[in-house]
């Protein structure tokens, strides 16, 4: 009885373990198909600057640097961007072999649960015929 109830465990568990990562899947090919509708999104990175308050305190050489570092970094998030559909597949290759990887621990979980629990009949834990 304890076998089927562990076996039980561990695929309930992979069950989950699977819907999981086809929903995480799903939600992340979506997101990396749709970013490229995002582009040109940061282009207004490039206008955010430092409050008024603020920057009457600040030496004109900081503000002058964070400018030109937001408009680079506007710059790099938008190629960013433009490049993310192109990485839908390699996604797909990367869920499968998490999906594998943790598939392997569920299964070798329950051959040491399986295991365990012939240890502990097989010392006369059982209270059963063998």
């Amino acid at each position: 009885m304890f076998y089927a109830l562990s076996w039980f465990v561990v695929f309930s568990l992979l069950a989950l373990w699977s819907v999981t990562a086809w929903a995480l899947h799903a939600v992340a090919a979506w997101t990396v198909s749709n970013a490229g509708a995002l582009t040109g999104a940061a282009a207004g990175a490039g206008d955010l600057r430092l409050p008024d308050w603020l920057a009457a305190w600040a030496p004109p050489e900081i503000v002058q640097a964070m400018t030109s570092l937001l408009a680079v970094l506007a710059q790099a998030v938008d190629g960013l961007l433009q490049a993310a559909p192109a990485l839908a597949g390699g996604l797909s290759v990367l869920a499968w072999a998490i999906w594998g990887f943790g598939s392997v621990l569920l299964v070798l979980l329950g051959a040491g649960l399986h295991l365990l629990i012939a240890m502990w009949r097989r010392r006369g834990g059982g209270g059963g015929p063998p």
